[in-house]
């Protein structure tokens, strides 16, 4: 087995979906950065690397056991073992994966660029392991705080966080389904069509409203979504946080 030795990670715990597992250029100060003193190097299949990307399934038991107490980090002159950690690799994309003790990938990471050229070196001559992958329905069904790949792709990682602000109130106006309230919020996101707006029932408002805001990222989407989370007051402390973290981001690592 391959172990590469000296690796920062930056830990993004419970993401199902790898366009929120940031890339180091998305890395922040504020971020904790763990350094693994040594890591297992697993070069894999692309169709497992998939799943374990953007997905919360379970890691095939022979892999698991592969990686039993394998990875350490030390904390001054403490050295502590993960019991289920290791870096995943299809030969193009790449990623640390930590279970926390449980068999499915918890927290994910991806790598600085200077190690990810030392592993795409290390696996050259290498032919990807072969883990048995149980065909599993997944039946995936994104939702308005965990949208479709499309709608993130190319933001920030300051606007993909705003975003999932944004949803998640939307979420909420949805959940109280109040007619004059939907037709009050979609006038303020197309205000020339209040004329119409006021004639439109339930359903063809929040459809409005939703095809609307899931689209891209614009100063329109921030404007928009400072207004709405103002009646959410834990999500508007979300958006305060994430609009001042949001500009504070890592060169130092």
């Amino acid at each position: 087995m391959m172990f590469v030795h000296d690796i920062w990670v930056n830990w993004f715990e419970g993401e199902e979906h790898g366009y929120n597992v940031c890339h180091y250029h998305e890395w922040r100060k504020t971020d904790k950065i763990q350094l693994l003193e040594r890591v297992p190097l697993l070069y894999i299949s692309k169709d497992l690397y998939e799943e374990i990307e953007n997905q919360m399934l379970e890691l095939p038991k022979s892999l698991l056991d592969m990686i039993y107490q394998e990875t350490f980090v030390r904390n001054g002159q403490k050295r502590t073992v993960i019991n289920y950690a290791c870096i995943v690799t299809s030969g193009e994309d790449m990623m640390a994966i930590d279970t926390a003790d449980f068999r499915i990938p918890i927290r994910k990471s991806r790598l600085m660029p200077k190690h990810e050229q030392v592993i795409l070196r290390m696996i050259e001559t290498k032919k990807p392991e072969k883990f048995s992958l149980t065909k599993r329905k997944t039946n995936r069904k994104y939702q308005l705080f965990s949208l479709h790949p499309k709608w993130v792709y190319g933001l920030t990682r300051r606007e993909r966080q705003l975003k999932r602000i944004l949803m998640m109130a939307l979420d909420q106006l949805r959940t109280v389904n109040q007619i004059e309230e939907l037709r009050y919020w979609l006038t303020e996101w197309r205000p020339n069509d209040y004329p119409l707006i006021r004639f439109m029932s339930k359903k063809e408002t929040w459809f409005a409203l939703y095809e609307g805001i899931v689209k891209g990222w614009s100063p329109q989407h921030e404007e928009f979504g400072s207004k709405l989370v103002k009646g959410y007051p834990f999500l508007a402390r979300m958006w305060e946080v994430e609009q001042h973290q949001g500009q504070d981001i890592s060169t130092t690592k």
